[in-house]
């Protein structure tokens, strides 16, 4: 992923020169190092013998210019795109404990208000609870009066049927007095 970052820097840049300068030495190096192989004897141990002579200093300024080419290239945009992602990690970390501290202060408001609301719930529902008491209470004994009334209409009517009952029991007493001695005696009297 960072070497395609710094690829697509180098086109946005327009960088080509860099480019080819980098390509260049690349060819220069190979160059340099085809002249310390072709050094070595036919037959003998195998190995490549090195001879120092100007192609070595030639080697180390092709080296030392390579190397200032890369860090200018890849090496310095490399960091320069660590030092940009460090930062925004850590903008984003900092915004992480901004919403996490938020997340936390809403949570807490939160239950406060759910403990504020049940209270005054409670406190509605102990009210309601007593005005549905003292409206019982209301009831019951309006119904109370109400029987209470009645019973009393009912025992006057009772009574007064009863006195009724009676009188024309007492009146008619005589008649059935007579006509029951007539059937036990077996005559009129």
């Amino acid at each position: 992923m960072v070497i395609s970052d710094i690829f697509r820097n180098v086109i946005q840049k327009k960088q080509f020169l860099s480019i080819l300068i980098l390509i260049v030495v690349g060819l220069m190096t190979i160059q340099g190092s085809a002249v310390f192989a072709a050094g070595g004897e036919e037959g003998g141990g195998g190995g490549i013998t090195v001879i120092p002579d100007a192609s070595v200093i030639i080697q180390i300024i092709n080296f030392l210019f390579l190397i200032w080419v890369l860090n200018l290239i890849i090496y310095k945009p490399i960091r320069n795109i660590l030092v940009q992602r460090k930062e925004k990690f850590s903008g984003l970390e900092a915004d992480i404990e901004t919403a996490e501290s938020k997340a936390a202060e809403q949570d807490q408001a939160f239950a406060s208000g759910i403990k504020e609301a049940r209270a005054r719930g409670l406190k509605q529902k102990e009210a309601l609870l007593q005005a549905a008491a003292d409206e019982e209470k209301e009831l019951i004994g309006k119904i109370n009066e109400k029987a209470q009334a009645e019973l009393t209409k009912v025992r006057d009517q009772i009574a007064r049927e009863a006195d009724g009952a009676r009188e024309t029991l007492m009146k008619e007493v005589g008649d059935f007095a007579g006509s029951i001695s007539e059937k036990i005696l077996g005559r009129a009297a």
